[in-house]
């Protein structure tokens, strides 16, 4: 079966962190590039964070950049969302998905060019 698994998702302090993974299951995930979104009650999807196969460059959306890292380990066919200083709005379900269309992150992180949709996991902030 193709698709992501994410975990590590919880409760954090406002300012502290938390890593997420998302473990890729059915297929290579170094063929993609591949992103991290996110989703608030009551608002849209968005697409915060992106890496590239190969070089690994990376993309940021501009309120996470600074704060986020992401990173793979293709040998664990795992992708990672590193969170520091965490900030209220932060507070979302956390999805990540594969661009079967391009090697390379663009300018932004767009959902619907993205598939092999995991689950989410959920982040929740507290003051």
């Amino acid at each position: 079966q193709v698709q992501f698994v994410e975990s590590g998702g919880g409760l954090v302090q406002s300012g502290g962190s938390l890593r997420l993974s998302c473990a890729a299951s059915g297929f290579f995930l170094d063929y993609y590039a591949i992103g991290w979104f996110r989703q608030a009650p009551g608002k849209e999807r968005e697409g915060i964070a992106c890496i590239s196969t190969r070089d690994e460059t990376t993309y940021y959306l501009d309120s996470v950049k600074g704060r986020f890292t992401i990173s793979k380990d293709n040998a664990k066919n795992t992708v990672f969302l590193q969170m520091s200083n965490v900030k209220p709005e932060d507070a979302a379900d956390y999805y990540c998905a594969a661009n079967l269309m391009r090697t390379r992150c663009s300018g932004t992180v767009i959902s619907h060019e993205y598939s092999y949709w995991g689950q989410g996991t959920q982040v929740s902030v507290s003051p």
